[in-house]
């Protein structure tokens, strides 16, 4: 018999926007874990439990039934009393949440399914330490500024607020309108309730966000009323805007599906929108913010299905560009910011994300995207919009990126609690030479020098668009340089392998990484060496069965639950099966779509998690999880958007209106259909299908849109 594996976390999660609830599967928060409620990198809740007469519940079953909303039916231990004790299990609670950007409604209801009437106290505890993210997430929390909590008996509401210097950040709990309040006994809102026979007793608490002077609001509708709710009807306009995808393979139906919403649980609401306009939040529990890196490539593999994020993107990233330079923030003119904060730390100055701009990639990458959101939504405005963005991007690759003007990206910090490692691997450890030992900065890292050769040309092609041959013909001749030098100083003729990077010294690195995949999805490799890379990426030592691991398994320093030391990351192996099929490396990128969605199936909700352990398959036969991993994560949502891309090898040219295709399906999917993929301003409905060993593409739907069956290999010679 077949048993389901469900792989992650015992808890409970749910998110809108900047607003993240993560419990114990019986909704509670116990201290110390790192459990609570976020909003904006300051949890607001650090403990929460609720008691009959003083005693604990019992759990039978929970779920997180939305992004937005869970439930949690529990039933009451032995209750002794003067007339005879209430027995266990004879009382339940229906524990439901419902989640909004500025607050939650949380309803209590309570039945008695004994024959004889009982009196119970029902305490909800709330405890507020209101701690940095940082702190959280450290396990170090440090007492800053006053906190103070007010009981207004009147209104039945508890106000906690902690204040330090301009800082101001808290929480109001009290009855919802029309429901029962509470009172107040020895800190925990008390409901004293009588209920007899098959009776039921409910009250609703609203929980309110304050933020500087405003107190934001809670929900408007509890949680049986929830389809009616602001974050349900943002859920059913993203799915009925977008792309569908219909299979009958069911493992990529699901991964596609979860992938979908999670997506949609992740959008942050600009500064000063209606909320109507987004970018792509990082990741949930530790990133519910502007992390620009993990922005910018969400965009990237969404653009097809959701050319918004893009537009997000591109909009915010150009409002925090670097205008001036700051060492404690690693700020050069021109840069693109890494990450931002609105916590404590970060208002305070106590820690350098106020924003923070120590990435070496997101400036290239932001250029990638915006060629990428103009190819495919043949948008022109996008370009004019952010022209003067894109040329400032351009400046400091020149002017900041290389260090040392030998012509190649290099990274090294200034700030003195800014980050080693400035690539997409980012942990302190994450660049190692082959005796694993770190290596010293200034690092060039090799894919660094892949993103800048890809930027060059895209940014040539819009250049041609806007009537400036002579800046088009001067990119060109820049990206040609650079691939003639990269190829002569990163390639290792004996490893038949690319270096992971070049030291202070200007030496190769010739640790076996998945760094040199992303070289295939930049262009920056000459075909006759794409097969070696490939070979060199789907070997044992770095394909575990479910992804291509960040590091050889025969690296001294290798670790499969290490985050960047061999674990597996999925929108990494979403990069690489891209740059597999744009070479033509077909079956190599079907292994990896293989893989990840066989992982996602066995992981809880049929969801990838940010990074997993890099275990061979062939030792387990389920996937195994990395100990605070992000979930849901934007980009690894998105990396299924990247294996469907790699499968159907298609591209767009909005401009002419035209489909590109060179569609390679496995055996294994026999068939899929894309409905509402979008063209330009045009709409369209695709059918790949398997004919004997052959895939077929056709148009079912899409009047004016032109079909062109090209090898996607020239995707990498059509810039």
């Amino acid at each position: 018999m077949a048993y389901e594996i469900g792989v992650g976390p015992a808890q409970l999660t749910i998110n809108v926007g900047d607003s993240v609830l993560i419990t114990e599967v019986d909704g509670q928060i116990h201290q110390p874990s790192e459990r609570g409620l976020f909003f904006r990198d300051t949890r607001l809740i650090s403990a929460w439990t609720v008691t009959v007469d003083g005693r604990g519940w019992q759990v039978l079953n929970s779920a997180a039934t939305d992004h937005f909303a869970a439930q949690v039916v529990m039933v009451n231990p032995t209750l002794p009393k003067d007339a005879g004790e209430v027995p266990a299990g004879t009382v339940s609670l229906a524990l439901s949440r419902s989640l909004d950007h500025g607050g939650m409604r949380e309803s209590l209801k309570l039945r008695n399914h004994n024959r004889s009437r009982v009196r119970l106290c029902l305490a909800v505890q709330v405890s507020c330490d209101f701690a940095d993210v940082f702190d959280v997430k450290a396990h170090r929390i440090v007492v800053r500024g006053e906190t103070c909590t007010h009981w207004s008996p009147e209104e039945g509401c508890l106000a906690t607020v902690h204040t330090n210097d301009s800082f101001r950040r808290g929480l109001w709990v009290g009855a919802a309108d029309g429901a029962a309040r509470p009172v107040l006994r020895d800190g925990a809102l008390c409901f004293p309730v009588e209920l007899g026979p098959q009776q039921s007793w409910s009250t609703d608490l609203d929980y309110r966000w304050i933020d500087g002077d405003d107190t934001l609001d809670a929900p408007s509708v509890a949680f049986a009323g929830r389809e009616r709710s602001r974050p349900a009807a943002a859920l059913r306009d993203w799915r009925d805007g977008a792309p569908r995808l219909r299979t009958p393979h069911n493992g990529l139906q699901q991964l596609y599906d979860r992938s979908f919403d999670d997506l949609a649980a992740l959008r942050l609401p600009f500064e000063g929108t209606d909320c109507k306009a987004f970018v792509p939040a990082a990741g949930i529990p530790w990133f519910a913010a502007l992390f620009e890196r993990d922005s910018l490539i969400t965009a990237i593999q969404t653009v097809p299905v959701y050319p918004d994020f893009a537009r997000g993107a591109l909009e915010m990233l150009a409002r925090y560009q670097a205008d001036a330079t700051d060492d404690a923030r690693d700020m050069q003119p021109g840069k693109i910011p890494h990450e931002l904060r609105r916590g404590e730390m970060a208002a305070l100055g106590l820690n350098p994300f106020r924003p923070y701009y120590g990435t070496a990639d997101a400036t290239p990458l932001y250029l990638i995207l915006l060629h990428r959101a103009w190819q495919f939504t043949g948008d022109r405005s996008l370009i004019e919009r952010h022209l003067v963005t894109a040329e400032r991007c351009l400046a400091w690759i020149d002017d900041y990126g290389d260090l040392d003007g030998d012509g190649f990206q290099e990274y090294q910090r200034r700030a003195p609690d800014g980050a080693e490692n400035q690539g997409w691997k980012d942990a302190d450890n994450a660049v190692l030479d082959e005796s694993g030992d770190d290596v010293p900065a200034p690092k060039a890292l090799c894919e660094l020098q892949g993103y800048v050769y890809d930027a060059w040309r895209r940014m040539a092609q819009i250049y041609d668009a806007l009537d400036r041959p002579d800046r088009a013909l001067a990119l060109r001749e820049k990206a040609q340089v650079l691939h003639r030098r990269f190829n002569a100083a990163f390639w290792d003729e004996d490893a038949q392998y690319y270096a992971l990077c070049l030291d202070p010294e200007k030496r190769r690195v010739m640790s076996v990484s998945s760094n040199p995949g992303h070289l295939l999805w930049s262009g920056i490799v000459p075909p006759e060496r794409a097969e070696a890379v490939a070979r060199r990426l789907m070997a044992e030592d770095m394909f575990s069965g479910w992804g291509v691991r960040t590091l050889s398994a025969d690296h001294p320093a290798y670790n499969p639950h290490d985050y960047q030391l061999g674990a597996v990351w999925p929108h990494d192996n979403g990069v690489i099966a891209v740059g597999l099929a744009q070479y033509g490396f077909h079956a190599e990128a079907a292994r990896i779509a293989a893989g990840l969605i066989a992982a996602a199936d066995r992981f809880m909700l049929h969801r990838l998690p940010e990074v997993f352990a890099g275990t061979s398959r062939s030792d387990a036969p389920f996937p195994v999880q990395y100990l605070g991993a992000n979930v849901p994560q934007a980009w690894a949502a998105g990396s299924v958007f990247s294996l469907l891309h790699a499968l159907m090898g298609a591209w767009v040219d909005a401009r002419s209106c035209t489909i590109l295709a060179d569609p390679h399906l496995p055996d294994w999917i026999l068939e899929l259909t894309l409905l509402d993929f979008t063209v330009g301003q045009q709409t369209v409905d695709l059918r790949l299908f398997r004919d004997g060993a052959e895939t077929r593409i056709e148009i079912l739907r899409g009047p004016g849109v032109r079909l062109v069956r090209r090898p996607f290999a020239t995707a990498v010679e059509y810039l």
